[in-house]
């Protein structure tokens, strides 16, 4: 487990943070850039000295302030990925990975060189130079490197940052193995929201060096008052759910949920397999009663729970329909059709506006 209390005055801002990482699970530091983030991480890392604080791996403290302890970074056993892979170019694959592994001990090596090559799939590039790998093969390097140094606790920096979006559909499944085949815990600095809602077991919501809210990812994104820093544009309830059937005719797939059914096209996953689904916002359309003859696949009954009102021309609405579901609609629409708090309304999803970038692993 990580657990941290941190205190350090920037030029620009404070950082004053305080929260702990369950062992083997993916903790999502989230927010927009310039928000203290890599200062947080480069302070856990040891880069960086806290004004005051603490930071604890396990049972063993890495820096305390009110006991003088400070551990260098190269003694603290931890695996910094950032979000440039930094290899070293004069090395080839092999070379780069086995430098990780130089500072270990022979009785500390419990990730071996064999499994980190087979889980990460790069036995075909071991012999190449590092200048003829793609983006996402370097990140992929920089993975295993970082592994076979056998940390305790795996920093990663905005590691897709800079990756095209199919390199970075290829990395974020690596990633997950990171956490349920090594057990690792991770923490996993981004401030795009599709990859926290499909790798984070939780969030810590961070602005301005000051941590606004922290939890499961489906109890973050359904508050409405935390969108201004969530974002607004891909603002929406998050649902957990497990795959209930797969109609290989019309290749859908029905996703259970204690509201119900969700279904979803282009999914294919077997039978009980857990899925994070993300539902914006402004995918989702009222009506006061139940459609008929319409091509929408999703309509669920739920009442209006909350308002959030930020004073422009579209108000966001969240609605119980067994699980939180947020949706956008405009005030015109909102006064038109007397929405309000205890309103029951029909909510209406297209199958087709679920992507597969808006479903996620979900433990």
């Amino acid at each position: 487990m990580l657990e941290l209390s941190l205190n350090h005055r920037f030029e620009e801002f404070r950082i004053e943070l305080e929260f702990q990482a369950k062992v083997a699970s993916i903790t999502s530091l989230f927010g927009r850039s310039g928000t203290g983030k890599t200062s947080v991480i480069n302070m856990i890392a040891g880069l960086t000295t806290p004004d005051s604080g603490f930071v604890k791996v396990g049972d063993d403290v890495l820096f305390d302030s009110s006991k003088g302890i400070n551990v260098p970074p190269e003694k603290r056993r931890l695996g910094y990925i950032f979000q440039d892979s930094r290899l070293f170019p004069h090395m080839d694959v092999r070379g780069n990975l086995l430098y990780g592994s130089k500072m270990v001990p022979p009785n500390g090596q419990e990730i071996t060189f064999e499994r980190v090559v087979d889980i990460l799939q790069i036995g075909n590039l071991l012999d190449r130079k590092t200048s003829n790998l793609s983006g996402g093969e370097r990140q992929r390097i920089a993975i295993g490197r970082a592994l076979l140094s056998q940390p305790r606790l795996l920093l990663m920096d905005e590691p897709l940052a800079s990756i095209d979006a199919q390199l970075r559909s290829e990395i974020l499944p690596f990633i997950e193995e990171l956490r349920d085949t090594f057990g690792l815990t991770v923490l996993y600095v981004s401030h795009a929201i599709d990859e926290v809602i499909r790798l984070a077991d939780k969030m810590v919501l961070l602005d301005k060096g000051i941590k606004e809210a922290e939890g499961d990812v489906e109890e973050i994104m359904s508050r409405l008052d935390l969108h201004p820093l969530t974002g607004r544009f891909d603002a929406g309830a998050v649902l957990s759910t497990r795959v209930a059937d797969y109609d290989e005719d019309y290749d859908l797939t029905s996703l259970a949920f204690s509201g119900g059914v969700l279904r979803v096209t282009g999914v294919q996953l077997q039978p009980s397999t857990p899925v994070r689904a993300h539902i914006r916002a402004r995918d989702v359309s009222l009506m006061l009663a139940r459609p008929e003859g319409t091509s929408i696949l999703n309509v669920f009954e739920g009442q209006i729970m909350e308002v959030g009102d930020e004073g422009g021309p579209q108000l966001d609405l969240k609605i119980d329909i067994g699980s939180p579901l947020i949706a956008r609609v405009t005030r015109k629409s909102f006064n038109d059709l007397g929405l309000g708090v205890g309103k029951n309304v029909f909510a209406m999803i297209k199958a087709v506006a679920i992507d597969r970038r808006s479903l996620g692993g979900q433990r």
